[in-house]
C-alpha cells in the first residue's frame, strides 16, 4: 500500500464505508434502528406506560370508591382515609354493600372482621376484599385496596405497639423518590445501549458469508487487498456503528430529560462489548461461511455468554446503570478496563486465526 495515501482512500476504511451505506438495503436492520430511534426518542412517555406494566401501583387508578362493613369498618375507614384517590361508604350490613358492587355504585368491598387470634390471646382483623375481575380497571383497584390494607396494618402495629415487650425496630426515614428511576436506568438504558453491539455482531456475520456464498470475495481480493484487510474493513464498520448509535441515544434520552452520566466511560465501555460481539460474527463467518448456521450459532453463543455475565463480580448490564446515575465504584471502572483488554486481545487473536486462513479455500 502507498504510505501517501490519505487515509479515507485506505481499502479497509472504503470497505467498512460500503458495508454502513448497504445497511440502507437491510429492512430488518432498518426497522430495528427504527425501533430503537422510537425508544429514545419517546423514552420519557415510554417509561410511564411500560413501569406499568410491571409495576401498576406507579399508575395513579384515579378516584376509587370502597365499601366497609363488618365489625372492624370503622378501623378500614380510618385506613383508607390516608390514602389519596380512595373514598370509602360505610354499610351497616354486607347484603347493602354486595347490591351496591353489583349495581357499580362501589369498585370494591371491604369486609373487615374480629376473629380469634391464632398466635395467642386475643383477636385480630380479617379482611375479605371483593374486586371486579378482568380488566386493567380491576388491576388497578386491586393496587389501591392493597394500600388500603398496608395502612391498616400499620395503623394496627402502631396502636399495638404500647402491649410489646420489646420496642420495635425505628422504620427508616422515608425518602422521595421516583418510581420510574429503577426501570429507566436498570432497564430503558441498558437495552438501548447493549442491543447496537448485538446488532452490529449479526450484520457482521452477515456481511462476511454473504461475500462468500455470493462469490464477491474473491472480487474485493482482486483490488488488490489482502483477505485480513477486508475482515478489518467490515470489522470497522460494524465496530463504529453501534457506538454511535450508542451516542445518539444518549442525546436522545437527555433531550427527554433523563440525566446519564459518565457517557465517554459508557460509550467506551459499549465499544469494548461491540469489538468482542463483531469479532466473534466475523470468526463464525469465516470459519463455517455459510449463513444460517453461522447466525444460528453466533445467537446461541450471544445469549450464552451475555447470560453467563451474572458469574461476573458486576453484571455489564449493572455496570452501564451504575456509570448512569454517577454511583461508580471501583469494581466499575474494572469491568470497563477488563472490557477493553479483553477487546483488544480478542481481536488481536481473531486477526493471527484469519491470517492463517487460506484465501484460496473460501
Amino acid at each position: 500500500m502507498s504510505e501517501d495515501r490519505p487515509l479515507w482512500r485506505d481499502p479497509r476504511v472504503v470497505i467498512a464505508r460500503r458495508d454502513i451505506r448497504s445497511l440502507s438495503r437491510e429492512k430488518t436492520i432498518v426497522l430495528a434502528l427504527l425501533i430503537q430511534l422510537f425508544v429514545a426518542g419517546f423514552s420519557s412517555f415510554l417509561v410511564v406506560g411500560l413501569t406499568s406494566l410491571y409495576d401498576p401501583s406507579s399508575v395513579a387508578a384515579g378516584e376509587v370508591e370502597m365499601a366497609v362493613t363488618g365489625d372492624a369498618r370503622e378501623e378500614l375507614e380510618a385506613a383508607a382515609a390516608e390514602q389519596d384517590g380512595t373514598s370509602v361508604t360505610a354499610f351497616e350490613n354486607e347484603a347493602a354493600a354486595q347490591r351496591a358492587f353489583d349495581q357499580r355504585r362501589v369498585d370494591a368491598i371491604l369486609r373487615g372482621q374480629y376473629v380469634p387470634s391464632t398466635s395467642g390471646p386475643g383477636e385480630q382483623i380479617a379482611v375479605t376484599a371483593t374486586v371486579p375481575e378482568g380488566s386493567i380497571r380491576s388491576t388497578l383497584i386491586v393496587v389501591e385496596v392493597r394500600r388500603v390494607l398496608s395502612a391498616l396494618e400499620r395503623q394496627e402495629r402502631l396502636e399495638r405497639t404500647p402491649y410489646l415487650d420489646q420496642p420495635p425496630v425505628p422504620l427508616p426515614d422515608t425518602v422521595s423518590a421516583s418510581q420510574y428511576f429503577g426501570f429507566t436506568y436498570t432497564i430503558l438504558i441498558p437495552l438501548l445501549l447493549f442491543l447496537p453491539p448485538f446488532i452490529s455482531g449479526s450484520v457482521a456475520v452477515d456481511t462476511v458469508t454473504e461475500e462468500l456464498e455470493r462469490g464477491t470475495m474473491e472480487l474485493l481480493r482482486v483490488a488488490p487487498v489482502s483477505l485480513l484487510d477486508i475482515i478489518d474493513g467490515k470489522a470497522l464498520g460494524m465496530v463504529l456503528l453501534a457506538p454511535a448509535q450508542a451516542l445518539m441515544w444518549l442525546a436522545l434520552l437527555s433531550t427527554n430529560g433523563i440525566a446519564v452520566s459518565n457517557p465517554a466511560a459508557i460509550l467506551l465501555f459499549i465499544t469494548a462489548v461491540t469489538v468482542v460481539v463483531v469479532t466473534l460474527g466475523v470468526v463464525l463467518g469465516i470459519t463455517l461461511q455459510n449463513r444460517r448456521p453461522a447466525q444460528l450459532l453466533f445467537s446461541v453463543l450471544t445469549l450464552v455468554l451475555f447470560g453467563g455475565a451474572v458469574l461476573l463480580p458486576e453484571h455489564p448490564a449493572t455496570t452501564v446503570a451504575k456509570l448512569a446515575v454517577d454511583s461508580p465504584t471501583l469494581l466499575t471502572y474494572s469491568h470497563v478496563g477488563g472490557a477493553v483488554l479483553l477487546a483488544v486481545a480478542g481481536y488481536a487473536v481473531a486477526r493471527v486465526y484469519i491470517g492463517r486462513v487460506a484465501a484460496e479455500s473460501l
